[in-house]
C-alpha cells in the first residue's frame, strides 16, 4: 500500500475515535462519572481528529458552548488544510509548474 492509504486510514480511525470519545465523555457527564479530559478531547483534533471532533460536538450537542471548543476545534481544522494545501502546492504541484 502507499503512504497515500495509510494517511487515509489513520485519518479515517483517528476521526472515528474521537467522535466516538466526545459521545463517550457526553454520556459520562450525564451520569456524573470519571470524564475524559478537555485536553485529551483536544489533542486527539491536533493529531488529526478534528473532523471527528466538530461531528462529535455536533451529533452529542457536547463542549458547543466552551470557547476552547467552539472556536478552537474549528482552528485546528482550518490549520489542518491550510496544512495540507501548503504541502500539496509546495512538494507536488510545484513539481508540474516547474518543468
Amino acid at each position: 500500500m502507499s503512504a497515500v492509504v495509510y494517511v487515509l486510514i489513520y485519518l479515517a480511525a483517528i476521526n472515528v475515535l474521537t467522535f466516538f470519545l466526545y459521545g463517550i465523555d457526553k454520556w459520562k457527564a450525564k451520569r456524573s462519572k470519571w470524564r475524559i479530559s478537555e485536553a485529551t478531547l483536544v489533542w486527539m483534533a491536533v493529531v488529526g481528529g478534528s473532523i471527528g471532533a466538530l461531528m462529535g460536538m455536533k451529533a452529542w450537542h457536547h463542549k458547543t458552548q466552551h470557547a476552547k471548543f467552539k472556536y478552537g476545534i474549528p482552528f485546528i481544522l482550518l490549520t489542518q488544510i491550510a496544512l495540507v494545501v501548503w504541502y500539496l502546492w509546495r512538494f507536488h504541484l510545484s513539481l508540474y509548474v516547474n518543468n
